[in-house]
């Protein structure tokens, strides 16, 4: 008879695998959200102290990029239309990413005793025209890992690709 994994209940094994790569998209994410730091000095023609300021005063994610987004296409932008376009595709790009590291963030996991897979519970209201969805459900699976690994590869390229600007375009350090 082979010996348990763990308790009851417990998570499979290959679970420590989807939490590792979570956590790497935290990380990941952190260090480039916050050079939009950076972008925010540069598109606001202010220093990085003031820069940093507005980041944290702006509390999510979806604002600080909306707020890049929008010095980026204001008429009076100070860089030139090569880089707007870069930044507004950059900030597109940090988008899809946030949805996918938002679903991770923001649900819990089932798992049961049975062995049956691992499950995503997302801890949201999804309000539509006739109906409400609360607790839509997704299994944690290869394509899962495959999404986050993609994610990971994306945030590395998303963090390159804001240095270049900032050093291409002369923006606060």
């Amino acid at each position: 008879m082979a010996a348990p994994e763990g308790p009851p209940g417990a998570p499979p094994p290959e679970f420590d695998t989807f939490l590792m790569q979570i956590g790497r998209i935290n990380y990941a994410w952190t260090n480039t959200e916050s050079l939009l730091i950076h972008l925010i000095a540069g598109l606001a023609q202010t220093d990085k102290e003031t820069a940093v300021i507005l980041h944290l005063t702006l509390n999510t994610t979806r604002a600080r990029l909306d707020l890049v987004e929008r010095l980026a296409k204001r008429s009076a932008c100070p860089v030139p239309p090569e880089a707007r376009a870069r930044i507004l595709k950059v900030a597109g790009r940090m988008k899809k990413v946030s949805g996918l590291r938002n679903h991770y963030n923001h649900c819990l996991y089932a798992f049961d005793a049975s062995g049956g897979p691992v499950r995503t519970i997302q801890m949201r209201i999804a309000d539509r025209k006739t109906s409400l969805r609360i607790g839509e459900e997704a299994v944690l699976d290869r394509a899962s890992l495959d999404d986050l690994n993609a994610a990971l590869v994306e945030l590395g390229a998303l963090n390159t690709e804001i240095w270049a600007i900032v050093a291409q375009y002369g923006m606060p350090v």
